[in-house]
């Protein structure tokens, strides 16, 4: 499910674990040069659940390949990345720019213990919902960015968000070919928010091999989008791809 706001150029929003609400609403202001097109990933209201019940990241991409039915800018978060990189590998034409915010790390990283540590955390995180290992949960959740509490019952909402994702297909067993993208010569940008160093890493690894701008946009944690200055940024960015593409197209 798809809702529309604003006038102007298309910007697919493709939210991650929280709701898009939670994601995005600091982007507001673009809505009156940009037309916001927050996609609803299954299982988040108005959206049908997922087919198996759990988050597929392989499902995403299939919903947002069907939406790219003309060029598109593309903005993804954490989860949701995995899915806007796949569909934009399977419908390169059609992908105008791509930013990928705090995607998490899909590739091994033998070489960064930390790293590492991470992605297990998350696979734990996934496989076991709230029956994960409760120091575990609560340090995985701060750096998904919930605020939880050093002891003491999670609030409702994040025992939601923690059901919801429990199940969910790991993220290390996407395999996007960033080799297309490479070649295609889409504009992309990676954001981090400045809270991890290992995020931090990955996101630099990642930008390096796609060749992506980079941006940093601290104070926000996880939800980079609500990140003082993100919005503006974010906005040069767009316009700049958008400039950039219609510097190509031949004159009529």
């Amino acid at each position: 499910m798809v809702i529309r706001e604003g006038k102007g150029p298309e910007v697919v929003l493709v939210q991650g674990g929280a709701s898009p609400a939670t994601t995005w609403s600091a982007l507001a202001p673009l809505k009156g040069r940009w037309t916001l097109a927050t996609a609803h990933r299954r299982g988040y209201p108005p959206s049908p659940p997922p087919p198996s019940g759990r988050q597929d990241f392989d499902i995403d991409a299939a919903d947002l390949a069907s939406l790219l039915d003309r060029r598109l800018h593309v903005v993804a978060h954490s989860y949701g990345a995995l899915g806007a990189l796949i569909a934009a590998t399977r419908k390169p034409a059609q992908v105008r720019s791509l930013t990928l915010i705090e995607p998490p790390p899909f590739c091994r990283a033998p070489d960064d213990p930390e790293l590492t540590r991470f992605q297990l955390m998350g696979d734990e995180f996934l496989a076991h919902g709230l029956e994960t290992d409760p120091a575990t949960l609560r340090e995985f959740l701060r750096i998904a960015g919930s605020s939880v509490p050093d002891d003491g019952p999670l609030p409702e909402s994040v025992v939601h968000a923690v059901r919801r994702a429990h199940g969910s297909r790991s993220p290390r067993e996407a395999r996007p070919a960033l080799d297309v993208l490479r070649d295609a010569g889409i504009p992309m940008l990676v954001a981090s928010g400045d809270h991890a160093p290992f995020l931090e890493r990955a996101a630099g690894a990642l930008a390096a091999e796609l060749r992506a701008q980079r941006l940093v946009a601290p104070g926000a944690g996880h939800f980079v989008a609500a990140a003082p200055g993100f919005g503006e940024r974010l906005e040069q960015f767009l316009t700049s791809a958008d400039l950039g593409w219609r510097s190509c197209q031949p004159v009529r």
